[in-house]
């Protein structure tokens, strides 16, 4: 990403004189007077929503309820958030939009009276004549906004950004891109000693509550990802801090507003990697306008499928064995096991005749739907009818002249239906799991030259279960009863998958994941220094072949905004061990004495720990405690002790109660202003393997937004 640019003026208030290039008197006045009147304009938007009447253009109650969704979709979506600014932007165009061109307004708005000003926000809002008064940041008018520069200026002629506290307008700062206004320097010096940078003011902003939309911090390479073409998959490799989670909900938001017909038909969805993260997340597509969007995760996404509620657990070895791609051929033959080649002929009598189908040639129909490879359940529903159709070819050699009704008749023939049933058997997909699981012998016939010996001997539970309800199914089992209700019967598909923290996901999970998105396309975000599982994403390769994305395109994401320099410097001391095919993280800012590490004896750990909380929350922002499982319940004890009651992870902080103790395991994708590490040590032990250990240990060390203080014992 190329560094925050610098502004050439700002205005922090009103008594400051209109900046060198524009014509406004006094431009902080007359942009709250357009911020007032776009509120206006927007609540009279919500108004003429609200009022109107769908009940004389209807002919159904099925249509009205359909109408009264969708307007009730758009008031709320045109609710006007008090704390949440309605513009942040402004671009000033050389000349008037060339809307043949296809530079204008997605929309279809006409541009103000100026013909080359617009204010850019999180939605559209215009008057009463229809005119826009700020244009959604996803139209393609709005992108100069994220791309434009000095040395590519797009016919922008000056970027206005502005700065909020709260919903009130505070300041302005203008670049001038363009014209006569522009300089040699314009956009490459320092910021202006009265205003400062409000882009890098708003990126530093502490954060109090869950994780809010990016649109007014959008850089460049963001940028490209956001509005990448929906009809190519997209893989994200994206350092600590660098923004890739927001991203990925903001392309959502994007996709949604540039195909949102077509997807509002095939749906989207975001997974994210655990229960915790979705709480933290969920606030930001709501908060861009969009109120249907699913998310969830792969295990839940599986047991809604499936019907299964996991309550078991694998050891390590076993979960990456049941996670790896052979067991797709494993379970395939498994559902193919049962298909059986007939011992004697098809006799169907009908009428005072009897036609006879004879063994071969009903083999021979098996046999071609076993290579033909189309699924499971789809062959079952064609056989008897294949069946049928070699019936009726006989009765039209013996002059008969049947037609459609008589093949549906005879396929539905007893004869017919005795026959399908013992050549290829209805498969419950939970039941044939349950099977392999239980059976020994009937998993070693199905992995023979697939999996080792000592690999058949790991899988099957150590008791078999009774039924599917008392098995012990595990989040893996569940995936495997997935990908066999694949092969019977095809997942539907959707539009646009998103899928955050993928480097922690097993190629069987990939798979489910894929099969979602078989003729849509996918976002797939993460980092592979972060995996910590023992079936980390090895490459990202890999990970988009067992999505079946083989073709999709990698973009990469090293520069961060979030995280000062200092902290993902000290951490980024991992990679050469947990990730040394991967590029050091940069960060553009740089935040002496954000970065403490404090030593102290066994028995002072947990005061000590407290003490560097108590000292966070002195400053302003969210604070986390990060620590190993093992740890929390001392942690906690001592936290209340010194008079502080913390949140656990996904809890929403207020201005009351802003610290959180949270689990190494469960922090992944979640951030702090502040963060208090608790003896790396413990998070690295508590890991089946050192590599897992370390990179877990990364992740901790790179939730921190605005400082970072690790604790640690002799």
């Amino acid at each position: 990403m190329s560094a925050v640019p610098e502004p050439t003026t700002s205005v922090p208030d009103h008594d400051n004189p209109a900046p060198n290039g524009t014509d406004e008197p006094d431009p902080l006045a007359m942009e709250r007077a357009h911020l007032a009147a776009s509120r206006a304009a927007l609540r009279a938007m919500r108004a003429d929503a609200e009022a109107l009447d769908i009940g004389d253009v209807t002919a159904s109650w099925v249509t009205a309820e359909v109408l009264r969704g969708d307007v009730e979709r758009r008031i709320a979506a045109l609710a006007d958030l008090a704390d949440t600014p309605l513009f942040f932007g402004r671009l000033d165009y050389l000349r008037p939009i060339d809307h043949e061109a296809g530079s204008g307004d997605a929309t279809g708005a006409p541009v103000d009276e100026s013909g080359r000003r617009f204010h850019i926000g999180r939605r559209h809002v215009h008057d009463a004549h229809g005119d826009p008064m700020v244009i959604d940041w996803r139209a393609p008018v709005s992108q100069p906004f994220y791309r434009a520069s000095p040395t590519d200026p797009r016919g922008v002629r000056m970027r206005r950004r502005f700065g909020y506290e709260g919903g009130e307008l505070t300041a302005l700062e203008d670049e001038h891109l363009g014209g006569p206004a522009a300089e040699p320097g314009d956009g490459s010096g320092g910021a202006a000693a009265t205003g400062g940078n409000l882009l890098l003011r708003e990126i530093e902003r502490p954060r109090v509550g869950p994780m809010r939309d990016i649109v007014a911090t959008i850089q460049p390479e963001q940028d490209e990802i956001v509005r990448a073409p929906l009809r190519g998959s997209l893989c994200v490799q994206g350092a600590p801090g660098t923004g890739k989670t927001a991203v990925g909900l903001h392309r959502v938001a994007y996709l949604l507003y540039a195909h949102r017909e077509r997807l509002s038909r095939s749906g989207t969805l975001v997974i994210g990697p655990n229960r915790s993260f979705l709480r933290y997340i969920e606030q930001v597509l709501p908060a861009l306008g969009e109120l249907e969007v699913r998310q969830t995760t792969v295990d839940a996404l599986v047991s809604a499928a499936t019907g299964l509620e996991p309550r078991g657990t694998d050891d390590p070895a076993v979960a990456r064995l049941k996670g790896d791609a052979r067991m797709a051929e494993v379970l395939r033959r498994a559902v193919r096991s049962g298909v059986r080649m007939p011992e004697e002929a098809l006799e169907v009598p009908r009428g005072a005749r009897r036609w006879r189908v004879p063994a071969h040639e009903v083999a021979d129909i098996v046999r071609g739907l076993l290579e033909r490879d189309i699924r499971y359940g789809a062959a079952l529903e064609a056989l008897p009818q294949r069946l049928a159709h070699a019936v009726l070819v006989r009765m039209e050699r013996a002059g008969e002249a049947p037609d459609d009704r008589v093949q549906a008749a005879v396929a539905r023939s007893a004869p017919v239906k005795a026959m399908v049933r013992r050549l290829w058997p209805a498969v419950d997909p939970a039941k044939l799991v349950l099977r392999l699981l239980s059976d020994p012998a009937f998993l070693a016939e199905r992995a023979e030259g697939l999996l080792a010996p000592q690999e058949v001997e790991l899988l099957p539970w150590p008791r078999p279960a009774r039924g599917v309800r008392s098995a012990p199914w595990s989040p893996a089992d569940a995936v495997l009863v997935d990908e066999v209700r694949d092969l019977v019967t095809r997942t539907p598909s959707l539009g646009h998958v998103v899928l955050d923290e993928a480097q922690d996901l097993s190629p069987m999970q990939y798979r489910a994941v894929g099969r979602r998105c078989s003729t849509g396309s996918v976002t797939v975000l993460g980092d592979l220094a972060q995996g910590t599982t023992p079936w980390a994403t090895g490459t990202w390769a890999e990970a988009m072949a067992h999505l079946g994305k083989p073709e999709a395109a990698v973009a990469e994401l090293t520069l961060g905004f979030r995280v000062p320099r200092e902290i993902i410097a000290y951490a980024s001391r991992l990679l050469p061990a947990i990730a040394p095919g991967l590029a050091e993280a940069g960060s553009v800012r740089r935040s002496p004495g954000s970065l403490r590490v404090r030593r102290v004896t066994a028995g002072e750990l947990d005061a000590a720990v407290v003490a560097a909380c108590g000292e966070a929350l002195e400053r302003e922002g969210s604070v986390g405690l990060i620590a190993a499982d093992a740890r929390l319940p001392a942690l906690r004890a001592a936290l209340v002790g010194a008079g502080h009651e913390p949140l656990g992870p996904g809890e929403e902080t207020s201005v009351g109660r802003r610290l959180t103790l949270v689990a190494a395991s469960l922090v992944k994708g979640l951030e702090y202003d502040h963060v208090v590490l608790d003896e790396p040590a413990a998070v690295v032990g508590a890991e089946p393997d050192e590599r897992t250990g370390l990179r877990r240990l990364y992740v901790a060390l790179t939730r921190a937004v605005s400082g970072l203080t690790v604790v640690h014992h002799t």
